[in-house]
This record gives C-alpha cells, structure tokens and sequence, in this order.
C-alpha cells in the first residue's frame, strides 16, 4: 500500500511540475539563471566541513525569502536587499562552530564550469551568482541554481531536490500527511 501512495504522489507531482512549470530548466541561456556559489575558507576538513553546514542554513533562510519571486530579476533584487541577513547566517554558524572568520555575500558574474544535476545540465560559462565567501574563500566550493527557483542540498540524491515556492511546500506537506496515515 505504502508503494501505490508512493506511486501516485510521484505521479500527482509530475502532474503539477508540468502544469505550473516547475520542472528542472534544460535549455535557458545562462542569461535565465541565477546561481548561488558558496567557497569555504580552505580545503582542511574543519573548513570543508562547516562549508555545507553553512550552505544548509543559508538554503533553508533563502527558502521563505525568495518564496514569492516570479522572475530572475526579482530574485537577484531580493538577494541584494538580503546580502546582510546571508551573511548573518553564514556568521552564525561559523561563529557556533568556533570559526573566527566570517562571511561575504555578494552578487556577481563569474565562470563556471559544465555541471551537470542528475538530468540537468549547466553549460560553461558566465552566471550570474549569489557568492558567498567563507573567510578567504579559498577552498573548494559547492553551487547550486537559485533561478529558476531549483536548488539542491545533495546533487547525489534526486529525491534532495529542493523547489523554492510555497506550491512546492503545500505538495511536501500534503505528502508528509499521505505517508503517515
């Protein structure tokens, strides 16, 4: 039974994902995205560490923040009018874990390169990008798509997609609700 619930709310998704467009871009220019780009301090472990312990506070912050935006150009206005609270964020964690470097938010256009999440696929090149540097930011760095509206907590599992939109969070929640009963 547990299968048949799970089938069908995999079903109703894709439904809703084709019906309100929420399904993972494939094609858009680079110009249609915006990217978030989180470099840690150094590649120590310490630092490799607290990189992703920031990267899940600061994506759970941005969830409810860039919630209601309908357009690129509305998400980077919202980033920007947020680049203070990102980096209180980032701070806080960095400051619990017992790191006496901070963080810088900023928004910028930079390379990356090819990158590939599960069936999407990022072509090299210029992006736009929320970058958030962790004390030096010299160490290996973890990114993810901000705009459209699809960013991952771990590239590794499909099912660790994140959708930022409250459709997104009323689907979640309505399919907590199924697997409990």
């Amino acid at each position: 039974m547990k299968y048949i619930l799970s089938a069908i709310c995999i079903v109703v998704l894709g439904v809703v994902f084709a019906i309100v467009g929420l399904t993972p871009p494939s094609s858009q220019e680079n110009s249609d995205y915006l990217r978030v780009h989180i470099r840690a301090n150094s590649n120590s472990s310490e630092d490799q560490t607290v990189k992703y312990m920031v990267r899940d506070a600061v994506v759970e912050a941005l969830i409810p923040v860039l919630s209601e935006v309908e357009t690129k150009d509305e998400a980077e206005k919202v980033l920007t009018q947020n680049l203070a609270y990102i980096e209180k964020v980032a701070d806080e964690v960095l400051k619990s874990e017992g790191f006496s470097y901070t963080s810088k938010a900023y928004i910028s256009n930079e390379y990356f390169p090819t990158r590939t999440y599960e069936e999407l696929t990022l072509d090299s090149g210029y992006y736009d990008a929320l970058i958030l540097a962790l004390g030096s930011g010299n160490g290996n760095n973890w990114w993810c798509v901000i705009y459209p509206a699809f960013c991952f907590t771990n590239t590794k599992n499909s099912a660790n997609y994140v959708y930022i939109s409250k459709i997104w969070e009323i689907i979640r929640s309505v399919t907590r609700k199924m697997e409990v009963k």
